[in-house]
């Protein structure tokens, strides 16, 4: 039982990593849109706030399984 919901604690990290990243983009891709002279930097904090948001994932998938 433990070890199937660590998988479903896994499963919902995955799942809202990948929500969390598609909303940096789709907003981003919204900035670069209306302001399309800062793209550089808008490019630069959308991948810093993708990473962080796939780094607390990874932390979240590791503790559920850890946690068997």
């Amino acid at each position: 039982m433990t070890g199937s919901i660590a998988a479903v604690g896994a499963g919902l990290a995955a799942i809202g990593a990948g929500i969390g990243i598609g909303q940096i983009g789709g907003h981003a891709m919204d900035a670069i849109a209306r302001q399309p002279e800062h793209t550089a930097r808008i490019q630069t904090v959308m991948l810093i706030a993708a990473a962080l948001v796939e780094g607390v994932a990874l932390f979240a998938v590791v503790v559920s399984i850890m946690s068997k």
